[in-house]
């Protein structure tokens, strides 16, 4: 039996994941300086967007995605799926005349905000629940439908008159959710999980319009992606599958998707199949102040850029979309304790030392361990104007003529043009690894007094160089 309404304890479990899963439905949403008319914010939503089949067929996109992934679920569990994602609705700008009459403008100005055409996204869910055991064989399929729609806002001005109004118009849009699972074999019950969305609609191109994506948008499902959770028993990692489930796991096929472990860290009953790649777990970074839609750029930047905008700039950017008034106002109301929080936090230090270990935080509330990870008495023994090194049995230190060979290292292509060229070791360098680094200044280089100067050289390890001559 399949219904569409979750129990209350999946809802919960689903509430978690759903930060995250916000972050892929809304990414790339609105993208810094959050203007309409910034050329970044012309071509939008490029992540799990399934446009019409009769109109993917002339381009690269797709009208579906496929996830398959692992499970073990115990007897009598059942399968709770939520399909996500926007859909598109078309907004246009009136305004009002003074016969009573609106009149389709480019821009309607008002104190606070310039109001554009845009096509905003509204959020979609299909939600469906089904028996374990009714998807083996055939499965299930549940379609779904969004009928086409339109609806007026009227426009005010500050002080309460109607000016204009806002026209928004949805497009009908289509579509299924198709759940089947396979029993494996193997030393445990383990199933292989198929969950398919799909875009049914029929909407073809107008005649003489060819592949216009901007066409097609109101009628695709933008930013596509699952929630499907365990009522009893857990999914496997695809990324890290214990040894025995490797094989299988790497037969699954994932298609425009991939599904991770989500909710909290440690449980295994929630998958989020994503069209951006993610690891097990994903969540978001406690010290971001709030949804700014540019994973692009770190929150730091993207807020002092966001608040260092222009009156015009923010006005244009409040009349754009309401999410992009909120970051707007999100920036300019920025305390400088949580503009100070964004400007860096060390997690995998502190799991490596362990959060246990005694100690005292910093200015940023990060532990310090007592025992440092790396000792400073230990540099007491280097001098990297004296120290030197064996090379083809050969002493190479500071004054040392080398040819540089930089082919075997490979972690720079611009050392590549390098190859050949003659070159004075400048220091010889011991990092806490205990590998050796040699600072060198390129014979030729009419940069290189500054280059001493400031200290700012190139470096290669010793099998990266072959002597030329004796040190002087």
């Amino acid at each position: 039996m399949t219904v569409t309404a979750f129990a209350p304890e999946t809802e919960e479990r689903f509430a978690l994941a759903r930060q995250v899963a916000d972050a892929v439905l809304f990414e790339g949403y609105v993208l810094y300086p959050y203007r309409a008319s910034a050329a970044k914010n012309r071509l939008r939503w490029q992540f799990g967007v399934l446009v019409p089949p009769g109109w993917g067929a002339e381009c690269e996109e797709h009208d579906f995605q496929y996830t398959e992934c692992l499970m073990e679920p115990k007897a009598g569990a059942t399968l709770a799926v939520e399909a996500r994602f926007l859909h598109a609705r078309r907004r246009t700008v009136q305004r009002l005349r003074p016969d009573g009459d609106y009149e389709t403008v480019p821009e309607l100005r008002l104190d606070d905000r310039v109001l554009v055409p845009w096509d905003e996204g509204g959020e979609e869910r299909v939600e469906v629940v089904a028996q374990v055991e009714d998807l083996l064989g055939d499965g299930v399929t549940h379609p779904f439908r969004r009928p086409a729609r339109q609806d007026a806002q009227p426009v005010l001005d500050a002080a309460g008159r109607t000016v204009g109004r806002l026209v928004r118009r949805c497009e009908e849009i289509s579509g299924q959710v198709r759940l089947s699972a396979r029993e494996l074999d193997g030393p445990y019950r383990t199933l292989r999980l198929t969950a398919v969305v799909e875009n049914t609609s029929d909407w073809t191109a107008p005649e003489g319009r060819g592949a216009d994506r901007d066409a097609a948008l109101p009628h695709s499902l933008v930013s596509a992606h699952l929630l499907m959770a365990l009522s009893a028993g857990s999914f496997l990692s695809m990324t890290d599958p214990p040894e025995w489930a490797k094989g299988a796991a790497a037969a699954c096929r994932n298609l425009h998707t991939w599904p991770v472990l989500a909710g909290e860290p440690g449980r295994a009953d929630l998958v989020l199949s994503s069209p951006i790649i993610l690891e097990d777990h994903p969540a978001i970074a406690p010290e971001s102040p709030g949804a700014l839609y540019d994973a692009t750029e770190i929150d730091e930047i993207l807020a002092l850029r966001t608040a260092a905008l222009t009156d015009e700039e923010k006005r244009e950017a409040r009349g754009t979309d309401e999410r992009a008034a909120a970051v707007i106002d999100l920036a300019d109301s920025m305390p400088p304790e949580v503009l100070e929080r964004l400007h860096g936090a060390v997690r995998s230090l502190r799991e490596v030392t362990g959060e246990t270990t005694p100690g005292f935080p910093d200015e940023h509330g990060v532990q310090r361990p007592d025992t440092p990870w790396w000792d400073p008495a230990s540099d007491a023994g280097f001098d990297p104007e004296q120290d030197t090194v064996v090379v083809d049995g050969r002493s190479v230190g500071k004054g040392s003529r080398v040819e540089l060979r930089p082919g075997l290292r490979h972690t720079d292509a611009q050392d590549l043009f390098l190859q050949g060229r003659a070159a004075t070791v400048e220091a010889v360098l011991h990092d806490v690894d205990g590998t050796v680094h040699l600072a060198v200044t390129v014979e030729g280089d009419p940069g290189a007094d500054i280059r001493r100067e400031q200290g700012r050289y190139l470096y290669f390890q010793p099998d990266e160089i072959v002597p030329l001559e004796d040190r002087p």
